[in-house]
């Protein structure tokens, strides 16, 4: 299939089942760049096969007309063929009648709201304006180059990375603005959020931009031109905030939160599921504090092969209930090549943001409250049914204090003991006391079952 799509161009809209494959050098690729976001102004939640169109007001000029059509019967061709593999984007609401889970925070969408024009004060209208306050990372074109190679762009490959900064900003978000923020539309944006979304500049000068996520994770793999799993790039956002403390004053760095993974043994390779050791979380707060405090914020990832060529269906229970955490920031999934940003859930689907779309790049700084950080939005609300992620995946978790660490503690031994023998992770006090556990999966369920865990 990638020898298919390498053909092909990026859709100047995105959806579920975008293409991410690796750099198209075609000339017409200059001109996929034009799609935008943050242009509408209210959340589409109608059914469309492209519901973002590129609202670029710029207009093509002789030879221009020729490529832009070029370019445009290319994309029409790349989303009739990922609509064949892949399956089609599927937009809006699915269903009125359950509840929907977004990011720890539940939303009980009634039918009759489902089908009018949301009103100021309805649940509907509150969940639109906290999905799209959401902060949304995607392609950009026009950047520095990376490194020393000539890159000045991250489409066809870079959808894993854009994938997990909107986790790691989302959980910055979280602990600097807490979780009820929303964006304020005309108003002044607040310092914080305009110095959050800096960190993420295209640049070496911005702490948590791609360019310092390559240099960082070189040892697993990365590089500019090449797509990454999720086990690398987490472990590549755990070595980037060691070495921005390292560089930084603690009280003065743009983290703010120390960073633990959720893994059976420090290189990964280890079978089953893996374990959340208290004792291991706390040494990573110390060592970020350098031993100033016992406790510091922490993000959480969790990376997990849960099956072979699919999610295994014994697991989606569990994944829908990572939702209901307070705590949760969601997972890094997607499709075979193509990452997305998985936010929320209702019933068996999941809401995401798609980082599949090519814009310009910004200049976000603190000082320019003027700058525009509609690209920075997602307006249009899409879904994709759980059972079709790859199995490789990662969940994120962002706990503020020792108090919300020990409630995702509780619920993560809750959700391990209802999960019927199939846990994503289990907790435990230290190693020593789960060297001493030797109950299985299959002996906690009762049943036999191949176990479909990977070597991470």
């Amino acid at each position: 299939m990638k020898a298919i799509c390498d053909r092909f161009l990026p859709s100047n809209c995105s959806s579920s089942s975008s293409a991410d494959e690796k750099r198209d050098k075609s000339p017409t690729s200059l001109v996929s760049d034009s799609a935008s976001r943050g242009n509408e102004s209210k959340l589409t939640l109608s059914p469309s096969v492209c519901s973002e169109a590129s609202t670029s007001e710029d207009k093509p000029h002789n030879g221009w007309t020729v490529i832009l059509k070029t370019a445009s019967m290319a994309s029409g061709a790349i989303r009739r063929f990922q609509d064949r593999v892949l399956g089609p984007s599927r937009t809006g609401v699915p269903s009125s009648t359950s509840e929907i889970w977004l990011l720890g925070v539940c939303y009980k969408i009634s039918e009759s709201e489902s089908s009018e024009e949301a009103n100021a004060g309805s649940v509907l209208a509150a969940f639109t304006q906290d999905f799209s306050s959401l902060l949304l990372m995607t392609y950009r074109r026009g950047f520095e180059p990376i490194g020393d190679t000539t890159f000045t762009s991250d489409v066809n490959w870079g959808c894993m990375l854009r994938s997990s900064q909107m986790l790691f900003a989302q959980a910055l978000l979280f602990q600097k603005l807490g979780r009820s923020w929303r964006k304020k539309g005309s108003e002044t944006p607040e310092g914080e959020y305009l110095e959050i979304l800096e960190t993420f500049g295209d640049s070496v000068a911005s702490a948590f931009s791609i360019h310092n996520l390559i240099v960082a994770g070189e040892s697993y793999g990365l590089a500019a031109g090449s797509w990454v799993g999720p086990y690398a790039v987490c472990r590549s956002w755990e070595s980037l905030v060691r070495k921005k403390r390292e560089e930084t004053d603690v009280k003065h760095h743009s983290c703010s939160m120390a960073v633990h993974i959720v893994s059976g043994s420090e290189d990964g390779e280890r079978g089953g599921a893996p374990i959340l050791c208290i004792e291991d979380v706390l040494k990573s707060c110390l060592e970020y504090s350098q031993g100033e405090t016992e406790w510091t914020p922490v993000l959480l990832l969790v990376p997990l092969v849960l099956g072979l060529d699919k999610v295994n269906p014994r697991y989606i229970p569990s994944l829908i209930g990572t939702f209901t955490f307070p705590q949760s920031l969601g997972i890094l999934g997607g499709k075979p090549g193509a990452s997305t940003y998985i936010v929320g859930v209702q019933e068996d689907k999941g809401f995401y943001l798609d980082p599949h779309d090519v814009q310009q790049v910004v200049t976000v700084s603190k000082e320019n409250q003027d700058v525009d950080t509609s690209s920075y939005h997602c307006n249009n609300l899409r879904y994709v049914p759980l059972e079709s992620l790859d199995p490789s995946l990662a969940l994120g978790f962002h706990c503020r204090d020792k108090d919300d660490f020990d409630d995702f503690c509780t619920r993560a031994t809750k959700l391990a003991g209802d999960s019927n023998g199939a846990p994503l992770f289990t907790v435990t006090q230290s190693h020593r006391i789960a060297a001493t556990s030797t109950v299985t999966s299959t002996e906690i369920s009762g049943e036999e079952h191949e176990d479909e865990w990977q070597l991470l």
